[in-house]
């Protein structure tokens, strides 16, 4: 018979087959001082599944961000395009996403790894702590899955800033290729161990925690690209120059979103730590808290001081722009640096939101401001309180700014030049729900049903 580090007894012939035999023999071996490492991974295992289910709802936090801050005769499209970006996101990192991230091998080194579908990830003892050690203490289905989670999150953020008049079939086409390749493409140069990863070298390398460039400027310079050539909302701007406010239907499932976003937060930058490791975790979960507090308490006071009144939808923003900010460094900067770093970030979202509405970007939900914007102000920021490289964050940002922005605007033009890109002027003025899906999210509150 054989004592597991749990505890619990097993025969040799169940032990032979189990995936924890190593670990028993190990422990037989030289001595039960090596059951807590072995505890220490199955936690971290645990703790990382977990994270991924937070990432996961954070897709919830954007579907109804999303819908609450635009009119209720598109709601059924916003919810519409959410299930696609998740379902198609985790289909396509299976299918290429997850051995392009992290390429096996490269086309162009350090540039361009495109990989093909994933196998067998717990061959090769990839079901051990083998994967990566303790400092990576999953299994390579545990960092497929958390990492498939972040995946999707690109075109999500899209998905907002182009509300309200894009073509359905033409964004299905554009999400997939954006999560799919360009994503990938992207996040592969930092955490693939492509060209940013050896940038600077040492303390001197590019540092980006969960993303707030990789992921969320990601997001939002592909964001400004689509609107650009999207146009804005018909109405929106006046022929005299002045801007006509177009308001969202619902506050509080905005603020539902928010608060949803907030929560899986604590999956996004805690399952970042990519361990159960007691010291970083607890300080991650600390300044994720307090930046995000910070955020939205400065988006109050300076929204309130320039528009008169106090906004909520700032105040929302504001925390989300706390979120993004703190998530280069979140592992990195000190609590009170953290606080900084969120409430320079809800002040700069009030400013980047006016400032795109004044230039006619028109952008419903304010996602190019928080994740674009913030994101550059993040990453920037870890230079000054987290003792990255000033010169290599900046030449990460814009590396990955300029890619996403390209790739995202000439993946858009080719698909309009194909399909086109936007509803019919009567679509957009029904509303995408009846025009594009022939359903109504508020059927007995409508017009059409009295």
């Amino acid at each position: 018979m054989a004592i597991l580090a749990f505890g619990v007894t097993t025969s040799h012939a169940q032990e032979e087959e189990s995936p924890v035999a190593e670990y028993t023999e190990m422990v037989e071996s030289y001595g039960a001082e090596y059951a807590p490492a072995f505890d220490f991974f199955t936690v971290s295992m645990l703790w990382t599944v977990i994270a991924a289910g937070l990432v996961f709802i954070m897709h919830l936090g954007f579907a109804t961000l999303e819908a609450g801050l635009t009119q209720s005769k598109n709601t059924v499209n916003i919810l519409f395009k959410n299930v696609w970006i998740i379902s198609i996101g985790l289909l396509t990192y299976a299918l290429l996403g997850f051995n392009t991230h992290y390429p096996g091998a490269w086309q162009i080194d350090g540039w361009l790894g495109i990989g093909g579908p994933i196998g067998d990830l717990n061959a090769d003892g990839n079901d051990t702590w083998g994967y990566g050690g303790l400092s990576l203490a999953m299994t390579a289905y545990g960092d497929f899955i958390f990492q498939a989670m972040f995946a999707a999150t690109a075109a999500t953020i899209v998905s907002g800033a182009v509300a309200e008049r894009v073509k359905l079939s033409s964004f299905m086409v554009y999400s997939t290729i954006l999560v799919a390749i360009g994503y990938t493409v992207a996040g592969s140069w930092h955490w693939g161990g492509g060209w940013l990863s050896t940038l600077g070298g040492g303390d001197a390398a590019f540092y980006d925690f969960a993303g707030s460039t990789v992921v969320h400027g990601f997001g939002g310079a592909a964001a400004l690209a689509a609107v650009i050539v999207l146009g804005p909302r018909k109405g929106k701007y006046t022929k005299d120059g002045k801007i006509k406010p177009i308001l969202g239907h619902s506050m509080p499932l905005a603020a539902i979103g928010v608060f949803l976003l907030f929560f899986g937060w604590f999956g996004f930058n805690g399952g970042s730590v990519l361990s159960a490791n007691p010291g970083p975790l607890g300080l991650v979960f600390t300044t994720t808290a307090l930046a995000a507090a910070a955020g939205g308490i400065a988006s109050i006071f300076v929204s309130w001081i320039v528009l008169k009144k106090p906004d909520l939808s700032m105040a929302l923003n504001g925390l989300l722009a706390g979120l993004v900010s703190i998530t280069a460094g979140a592992d990195s900067v000190s609590v009170w640096s953290a606080v900084f770093m969120g409430a320079v970030g809800g002040i700069i979202v009030v400013f980047s939101i006016l400032f795109f509405d004044r230039i006619k970007i028109d952008d419903p939900v304010g996602a190019i401001s928080v994740h674009g914007v913030c994101g550059i102000w993040g990453t920037i920021a870890v230079a000054f309180f987290g003792g990255a490289s000033f010169m290599s964050q900046l030449t990460g940002v814009i590396g990955v700014y300029l890619f996403a922005f390209i790739f995202s605007l000439v993946v858009f033009l080719i698909i309009k030049a194909v399909m086109g890109v936007r509803v019919s002027e009567e679509e957009e003025f029904g509303g995408l729900d009846v025009g594009e899906h022939g359903q109504e999210a508020y059927p007995d509150f409508s017009v059409s049903s009295r």
